[in-house]
Parts: C-alpha cells; sequence; structure tokens
C-alpha cells in the first residue's frame, strides 16, 4: 500500500527548539537562493521529522510585522508544495536536516520569485 503524501507543515517539520536552533547557526553551513539565504545541517541523530524548517525576515528591513508576515508565509508555502523532493531523498539515507530560510531582500519579491529561490534552494539541499 503506497503512502498519501499530505502537503502539509505539522508542528514537528518546524524548528523551535532552541538548542538545535543555536547548534544550526553556529555549524551549520550556508548558501543563497536570492532572496533566501539558506542555513543548513545535516544531523545523524534522528529528528521528529525528516527535515525541520525555520523562517526568518529581519525586522530591520522590514518594520511592519504585517509585512514579515506576508514573507514567512510565502516562503512556508513554496516550501509546503516542495518539500517531498528533499524529504524522500532523505528518508532513503535514514538522515535528517536542519534547515533556516532568512530573507535577504529590502522589497518584497512576488510569490514565483520565492518560489524559483526555493526550488533551487531544495534542488542544492538535495545534494547535501
Amino acid at each position: 500500500m503506497t503512502e498519501v503524501k499530505r502537503y502539509t507543515l505539522s508542528k514537528e517539520e518546524r524548528l523551535s527548539w532552541k538548542r538545535y536552533i543555536d547548534l544550526l547557526f553556529a555549524q551549520g553551513q550556508s548558501f543563497i537562493a536570492f532572496p533566501l539565504r539558506v542555513i543548513y545541517l545535516p544531523m545523524e541523530e534522528q529528528l521528529p521529522a525528516p527535515a525541520s524548517i525555520m523562517v526568518s525576515v529581519p525586522k530591520k528591513k522590514f518594520k511592519r510585522a504585517v509585512k514579515r508576515n506576508l514573507i514567512k508565509r510565502q516562503v512556508r508555502e513554496a516550501y509546503r508544495t516542495r518539500k517531498y523532493d528533499l524529504i524522500e531523498p532523505l528518508l532513503a539515507k535514514n538522515r535528517s536536516m536542519l534547515i533556516a530560510f532568512l530573507y535577504l531582500d529590502k522589497e518584497i519579491h512576488p510569490f514565483t520569485d520565492i518560489e524559483k529561490a526555493m526550488n533551487k534552494a531544495i534542488a542544492i539541499l538535495r545534494d547535501k
């Protein structure tokens, strides 16, 4: 019986544990898929989800929370629709990964640009 793919972003898939976040920013490697900087850390230990993500938008560049929230929603949505391209290779290797998406630009990009950046980021992460 085949498992049904659920394109949701559950609590387990969100990176919220401070110890893991500190570890990610201390030891993780990064690359840029403009307008996103992606920081990732492959983990040997098994996490609740194969890939745990967090999204960050700087308050310095976007003073209004409404704009920050809009960008975070767009990035999460782009990840949610493409996440199985990353999760399936991780499950095959029996590994897990911590990922942070940091928004870099000073203006809000349309969703298509963020989607292209996410496709590029996931393609790079799949090779790591």
